[in-house]
C-alpha cells in the first residue's frame, strides 16, 4: 500500500510517502521553491515522493491531509463573526482563498499532480500524535501536542497503546500557547512562524524575574492542567496584528521595529515569556502524568521546537522518558497523517527502529560535477572517505569554515551533517565570524554543537534517559563547567547548548569527519549550523549549495567527495 501524507496552506507544507509500511521519502516545499516557510501546495514536494518510488500519483492508494478543512473553515467563520464588524478587512483578506483553494483539496490534487483517487483528512492534532507516537519507541505512551491552533484544538492531551491513539483533553482557540508566544515574538520585533527560536536565544540574556507577574496578568494556569490567556492583551482573533494596545501600554514600550537594537528590557521580556511558556507546558504535563501514571511521553506540535523548553521536560515533570520528532510542526503533521493512515488501513506497520531523518533529495557524482564545472571553479576529488576525513578535519583545526553536502536532505527544520556548514568550536571568535560573514545573523544567536555520542556524558548535564530526539537538535541541556573552555563558541550565555549527538550508525560520514577532529584535537565537538543564510531556507541541490557557497565567507565547500575552494 502507498500511501502520501501532505501539509500545506497554513505554514510549511510539505510531503510525505510511505510504501507497505517504510517511510520512502519526505521533504518540506520550501527547498525546492527557495521560499522560507513556503506554504503553497507542496507540488513540487509530491513529486519528489512520486518520483523517489518511480511512480506516477495515481498509483498512490491514498492522499491524507493533515487537518480537517471544513471544521478549520467553521472556526475561521465564528472567529470573525465574533469579532465582526472590526474584523471586517481580515475577513474580506482570507476568505477568497478557502473557497479556491483550501476547501478545494481534492480538486487541486486532481489539477496539479493529475491524482484522482481516495483523499482522507486526519484531524491536525491527531497528526501531530501519529508524527511521534508511530515513531517512538513506546507501546504505551501520553501523547501532548502544543501549538498556535489547528482546527479549533491549540493543546491536546490523550494515550496512545497498542498502536492506537484518543485524545481526552482540548484546549480550544484563542487560548493558545503557541499564539502567546508568536504574539510576543512580534512585539519583539521578529516574524510569526519564522523566528520563535531567535526569542528563545535572545531570552538567556534576560531576567525573567523583571516581567513575571505581567505575563501572569497575560496567561494564567490552572491546576487541572488547563490555562486561559486574557484576550485583552491579544488581537490575533480578528486583526493583522497580535499584541493589542493594551499588551503595549503593560509593557511600557512600543513595539521593537525590525533589526533595530534590543535594549535589556527586550532581553528580560524575551526570558520571562520563555519562563511562563515553561511553566505553562509543566503544568500541562504533570496533570497529565497525575491522571493516565504512564512514564512514557511523546510531544509534538510547533511549541515542541522549543529545545530550551524540552531539556527541561523531564526535570520538571515526572515524566521518565520522552519522545520528540524531528520535525514535531506543521510540515512534520504531513508524515503524520501518513502514518495514522498506515497504521489504519495497512498490513504493515512502521518499524520505530528503521527510521532515518535522511529522506529528501539526494544527487548522483556527475550531477554534482556538473553544477561545479558550470561554475568553471577548481576542485578536488577524493576516492578514499577517510583520506577526505583526514583533510577536511585539518581544514576545520585550521579554522577553516565547511559548507558540507552530503546524501540526502534531511527531514525537518534541522541540518543533520548533510546540508551543514561546520567549523572549529573551540574559539569564539569562530563564533562571531560564521554569524557576521557566512550566516549573515543577529549575533546574538548561538551556534549547536555536534557530538560523538559516546562523548556526550563528559560534557554535557543531561537526563538520565537520553532521547532519540538530542540525535536532532530538539533537546538544550547545560555544558559540564569544566569543559565550556574547550568548545566556546557552542556553549550559550547561559552555559547551554542545543545538543546534537551523533553515532556512526546515524550518518557514518560525518561521525568519521568529526571522529578524525577528535583524534587530532581531543575535542569531540564541532559547530554544525544549517548550510543556508539568513531569509532562506537549507540549501537543497548542489546549485543552491554553491551559491550559498559564493555569497559568503565560506572556505571550502564539499558536495559528495569533491572539494571546491575559492
Amino acid at each position: 500500500m502507498i500511501i502520501l501524507g501532505i501539509s500545506c496552506y497554513y505554514h510549511d507544507s510539505a510531503a510525505c510517502i510511505i510504501k507497505d509500511g517504510k517511510i520512502i521519502a519526505a521533504a518540506a516545499e520550501e527547498r525546492f521553491t527557495r521560499i522560507k516557510h513556503d506554504n503553497s501546495f507542496p507540488k513540487e514536494s509530491i513529486n519528489f515522493c512520486l518520483d523517489s518510488l518511480k511512480i506516477s500519483a495515481n498509483e498512490v492508494d491514498v492522499v491524507t491531509f493533515y487537518e480537517k478543512p471544513l471544521i478549520k473553515f467553521e472556526r475561521l467563520i465564528s472567529q470573525h463573526l465574533e469579532n465582526f464588524p472590526k474584523s471586517y478587512s481580515q475577513f474580506t483578506k482570507y476568505i477568497g482563498p478557502w473557497f479556491n483553494s483550501r476547501l478545494q483539496i481534492k480538486k487541486t490534487l486532481e489539477e496539479e499532480v493529475n491524482y484522482f483517487g481516495k483523499v482522507t483528512y486526519v484531524d491536525h492534532h491527531l497528526s501531530h500524535s501519529a508524527s511521534s507516537y508511530f515513531l517512538s519507541p513506546f507501546n504505551k505512551s501520553v501523547v501532548i501536542n502544543i501549538d498556535g491552533v489547528g482546527e479549533w484544538a491549540t493543546t491536546t492531551v490523550g494515550i496512545a497503546n497498542k498502536g492506537e491513539i484518543k485524545i481526552d483533553k482540548e484546549i480550544h482557540f484563542p487560548h493558545s500557547i503557541g499564539l502567546l508566544y508568536s504574539t510576543l515574538t512580534t512585539y519583539l520585533g521578529f516574524s510569526a512562524n519564522n523566528s520563535e527560536y531567535k526569542v528563545m536565544g535572545l531570552a538567556a540574556y534576560g531576567n525573567p524575574k523583571t516581567y513575571k507577574k505581567h505575563f501572569e496578568k497575560i496567561i494564567k494556569l490552572f491546576p487541572d492542567g488547563s490555562f486561559k490567556l486574557d484576550m485583552d492583551y491579544f488581537d490575533f482573533d480578528w486583526s493583522g496584528h497580535m499584541p493589542s494596545k493594551k499588551m503595549i501600554k503593560l509593557f511600557g514600550h512600543e513595539v521593537r521595529e525590525r533589526d533595530s537594537k534590543a535594549y535589556q528590557y527586550h532581553k528580560d521580556i524575551a526570558a520571562a515569556l520563555q519562563k511562563r511558556t515553561e511553566e505553562a507546558v509543566f503544568n500541562i504535563f504533570n496533570a497529565a502524568y497525575k491522571k493516565y501514571k504512564i512514564d512514557n511521553i511523546c510531544f509534538a506540535g510547533g511549541v515542541a521546537l522549543n529545545s530550551v523548553l524540552n531539556g527541561k521536560i523531564l526535570a520538571n515533570t515526572s515524566f521518565k522518558k520522552i519522545f520528540i520528532p524531528p520535525d514535531p510542526s506543521d510540515a512534520g503533521a504531513a508524515m503524520g497523517a501518513a502514518l495514522y493512515i498506515n497504521n489504519k488501513l495497512s498490513n504493515k506497520k512502521i518499524n520505530h527502529k528503521e527510521f532515518t531523518p535522511y529522506l529528501g533529495p539526494e544527487y548522483k557524482w556527475y550531477q554534482i560535477k556538473n553544477e561545479i564545472e558550470k561554475l568553471g571553479l577548481k576542485y578536488k576529488y577524493y576516492k578514499n572517505n577517510k583520506q577526505l576525513s583526514d583533510v577536511i578535519s585539518q581544514y576545520i583545526i585550521d579554522e577553516k569554515v565547511i559548507g558540507w553536502f552530503q546524501g540526502k536532505m534531511e527531514w525537518g527544520p534541522r541540518a543533520l551533517g548533510n546540508r551543514s556548514i561546520l567549523a572549529s568550536a573551540a574559539t569564539t571568535g569562530m563564533r562571531d565570524n560564521i554569524n557576521a560573514k557566512v550566516k549573515k545573523r543577529e549575533m546574538f544567536r548561538p551556534f549547536a554543537p555536534v557530538i560523538l555520542e559516546e562523548k556526550t556524558n563528559e560534557y554535557f548535564k543531561t537526563d538520565k534517559y537520553l532521547s532519540a530526539s538530542t540525535k536532532w537538535m530538539l533537546m538544550v541541556y547545560p555544558f559540564k563547567n569544566k569543559r565550556k573552555k574547550d568548545v566556546p563558541a557552542v556553549v550559550h550565555v547561559d552555559g547551554s547548548g542545543r545538543l546534537e549527538t551523533l553515532s556512526k550508525d546515524d550518518n557514518s560520514k560525518y561521525y568519521d569527519l568529526i571522529n578524525s577532529y577528535y583524534k587530532k584535537s581531543k575535542i569531540p565537538i564541532i559547530i554544525n549550523t544549517s548550510f543556508n543564510i539568513r531569509g532562506e531556507p537549507i540549501v537543497c541541490s548542489p546549485k543552491d549549495a554553491l551559491n550559498c557557497f559564493l555569497e559568503t565567507d565560506i572556505d571550502f565547500i564539499v558536495l559528495d567527495n569533491f572539494v571546491v575552494s575559492k
